[in-house]
């Protein structure tokens, strides 16, 4: 049996997840989007909630397509409201279409969204040594940064917290536990990322 972080102990979808994707250096727009969504999606909630109606929020985003999104009509944010298959918080929802407008104007004016947001960590994932997940901080000064940056462009959702969360969901910073089997693969991506076109 793998050791993997304590956090992705819990539940079979949880190791799913951590194994495959958590902490794994990401640059493609449409994913970061996607995670973007529903790490602001969880707030107050646990992860595993937002990774159980995962295939909801892709249903029903157009699987978070931007370019789409941004069109959406009150009447269809409206029934999102109603649709059990996400998470019915109003500002939430909301929050996703004044996110895509802010994403799509960032791609617009950087090339990509990959390469607006790597440069928080200088183009290289941050490699972390936990020993004990109770040891991760909540927020750091990268994730400030990033925050304040991602809410004077116009996003809700994006506090330093939520921040720190989302730079560790796509390899932003390697805080996976050096005893995890994960933690070697996530620090050897991250010797060998490149910085996003």
């Amino acid at each position: 049996m793998c050791q993997r972080c304590y956090w992705a102990t819990h539940s079979e979808l949880e190791q799913a997840y951590h194994d495959a994707e958590w902490g794994m250096p990401q640059t493609d727009d449409r994913l970061l989007f996607e995670f973007l969504v529903l790490e602001g999606a969880q707030a107050g909630l646990s992860w595993r909630t937002v990774l159980e109606k995962r295939e909801g929020y892709r249903a029903l985003f157009d699987n978070f397509d931007p370019a789409k999104i941004v069109h959406y009509n009150d009447e269809y944010l409206a029934q999102l409201q109603q649709d059990s298959r996400i998470i019915r918080n109003k500002l939430k929802i909301a929050s996703v279409v004044k996110n895509a407008r802010a994403f799509l104007a960032i791609q617009a004016e950087y090339g990509s969204f990959a390469r607006y947001l790597w440069s928080f960590v200088d183009n290289r994932p941050l490699q972390n040594h936990v020993d004990d997940y109770r040891n991760v901080p909540a927020e750091t000064a990268e994730s400030q940064a990033l925050s304040k940056a991602l809410k004077k462009a116009g996003m809700t959702f994006v506090g330093p917290t939520i921040c720190y969360a989302y730079m560790q969901a796509i390899g932003m910073v390697n805080d996976h536990e050096v005893s995890c089997h994960r933690y070697d693969a996530c620090r050897i991506a991250g010797e060998t990322f490149q910085r996003p076109q």
